[in-house]
């Protein structure tokens, strides 16, 4: 049975094949997709692909990956959860991103905030690790408002767009997390 959160204003549920419309709306949008690490997505079978990745991570046990929808609202406007997660060296990386018409409202600092208390409290995470492109400064703003540090930068660590991207490394520790 897949979690569901709840935050003061969202709901993290599962991503159906019924919420392709609406992450199809901003994974084709390339000023989202410059930052998640590969090109806008053209078709819809990209988004039901992913989807379908989701799922098939989620049954293996690798990541989880939450929608993010407002509370009253039946939409979705953003995804949340962790990929690379290991269950034996108890880590995982998080990873959101959420429909521009959303951005700077404090959405993706609520969820993220509480898919880190699941990650350590529910997952027995001890690491979260963030990998972030070196210009995006809204990530690096939010994940360092929540705890996270700066490890350093991987060079040429991710390519899209036809080019080589540079990334900043950060980490969260349950330690930390719990002062």
């Amino acid at each position: 049975m897949f979690p569901i959160i709840e935050t003061s204003g969202l709901i993290l549920r599962e991503v159906t094949e019924n919420d392709a419309e609406d992450l199809f709306e901003y994974f084709s949008q390339e000023k989202v997709m410059s930052h998640y690490g590969q090109e806008a997505f053209e078709r819809i079978e990209d988004i039901q692909r992913l989807i379908a990745i989701f799922r098939s991570n989620y049954e293996a046990k690798k990541g989880i990956r939450w929608g993010i929808q407002p509370k009253e609202d039946e939409r979705l406007i953003g995804t949340v959860g962790f990929n690379a997660w290991s269950t034996k060296h108890k880590r995982a990386e998080i990873g959101y991103e959420l429909n521009p018409l959303y951005w700077r409202k404090g959405i993706t600092s609520e969820a993220v905030e509480r898919v880190i208390s699941y990650g350590f409290e529910t997952l027995s995470l001890n690491r979260i690790g963030a990998i972030v492109y070196l210009e995006n400064s809204g990530s690096t703003n939010l994940l360092q408002k929540v705890g996270f540090r700066k490890e350093g930068v991987l060079r040429d660590y991710l390519y899209s767009y036809g080019e080589s991207h540079s990334v900043n490394m950060y980490s969260l520790l349950k330690e930390e997390w719990l002062r």
